[in-house]
């Protein structure tokens, strides 16, 4: 197998590459990771076993349209693809070897400075994405709309509410909340932004040339969407916020629409973890109808 990803890596970048050694790194719930080794460079490689749709093909393509912005930094995509190893089959992703470091303020100041750029540049008018990808392990549906509300509230939270409801956790009465979201969102049409999609701290990282972000999740949708997240787990210092709202300031009514927006990863969570992320999730659905 590493044979043929060191073929496929040779083939892409020109250069020929042999792999002399691999090394297993932590590679969260979704893949196995390795960082491999010829005479003079370096890949980080992820695997999972090929056994549905291609995970890591919707992973490359969303780094790439990050990439294709030039606004924030992601890791360069080398190739991907599947090979075979005994009788199991892998899918791989194959990516620039990065070294982070530790970030500075001024590292905060100048991602928070490329987001808002990212988020600025020019998208089609309709929140979705051409296809379907993943938000973790959970499968994301893109169907575009033109009206925002109507599309966080039914692709976002309709989605994975009838998806809990189909692994026997029914939340909430799903109709009642996918109307509730549209009226909670019926105000508020962002501008379409490319957003990252799944952007807590653990996808962020810092080099000696700057800010990077990986693991995306992306579609077209409001960028608020990316600045929740940020929050959901343990905020970001607070530089970041201050340099971007200096960049971009944030619509009026964010603190409201923040919840929501986290209800969405809050969801997948209980979806793929259950435990403590279920109760979380009960509780946000109720506290959103308070309001």
């Amino acid at each position: 197998m590493w044979h043929f990803i060191s073929d496929h890596i040779s083939e892409q970048t020109n250069q020929t590459f042999i792999c002399q050694r691999t090394s297993a790194v932590s590679g969260g719930d979704t893949h196995s990771a390795y960082i491999i080794q010829g005479d003079a460079k370096r890949y980080f490689v992820k695997l999972r076993k090929a056994i549905g749709p291609e995970q890591l093909e919707h992973e490359a393509q969303g780094l790439s349209a990050i990439a294709g912005t030039h606004t924030v930094r992601t890791p360069a995509v080398i190739c991907q693809g599947i090979a075979h190893n005994d009788d199991t089959s892998y899918e791989y992703l194959v990516l620039q070897h990065l070294h982070f470091t530790k970030p500075e303020d001024t590292g905060w100041k100048t991602f928070a400075q490329n987001l808002a750029a990212l988020h600025q540049t020019e998208q089609s008018a309709a929140f979705g994405w051409s296809q379907d990808n993943y938000i973790g392990l959970t499968p994301q549906v893109n169907r575009q709309d033109s009206c925002w509300a109507t599309f966080f509230a039914q692709n976002r939270i309709g989605v994975m509410l009838e998806k809990l409801a189909h692994t026997g956790e029914k939340l909430t009465t799903i109709d009642a909340f996918v109307e509730f979201t549209e009226r909670y969102l019926q105000n508020h049409q962002p501008a379409p932004s490319l957003v990252h999609g799944d952007l807590w701290s653990g996808n962020i990282g810092f080099t000696c040339k700057g800010p990077v972000i990986f693991d995306p999740a992306v579609y077209i949708g409001d960028r608020e969407t990316d600045i929740a997240m940020t929050s959901l787990f343990g905020r970001l210092p607070a530089t970041f916020y201050q340099h971007y709202e200096n960049a971009w300031p944030l619509c009026d009514g964010y603190q409201q629409r923040e919840p929501l927006y986290q209800l969405y990863h809050l969801l997948n969570h209980a979806l793929l973890f259950g435990g403590h992320y279920l109760s979380a999730a009960k509780s946000a659905i109720i506290d959103l109808q308070k309001k």
